[in-house]
């Protein structure tokens, strides 16, 4: 099976939802508390099995910026000062339910 890639990435402010439009066809949607929940960076994610951290009192974060990190994740950076996490394009597919 050949990756999707993301053709369009939008952050709504006023809606604080990512909406990623892929070359398959797909549309997915993910909150912006989810994508700070859910980061895949080691202060959410931990340095092991079993260390993940439960992340709280986030559903007002907004985003700030978002960087391409060559051509396989994008970095987000948010208005909380959380910057760490590289967002793969298969991990916005699941986050989004896309997968």
């Amino acid at each position: 099976m050949s990756r999707a890639w993301p053709q369009k990435l939008d952050f709504s402010k006023a809606r604080k939802v990512l909406t990623i439009d892929f070359d398959d066809g797909r549309t997915g949607e993910v909150s912006f508390e989810r994508l700070r929940t859910e980061s895949p960076s080691a202060e959410v994610q931990g340095h092991g099995v079993g260390q993940k951290k439960t992340i709280t009192g986030k559903e007002n974060v907004g985003v700030t910026a978002a960087h391409p990190v060559g051509r396989y994740a994008v970095q987000i950076v948010f208005d909380d000062g959380h910057d760490s996490g590289l967002f793969t394009w298969d991990y916005l597919r699941e986050l989004a339910g896309l997968d």
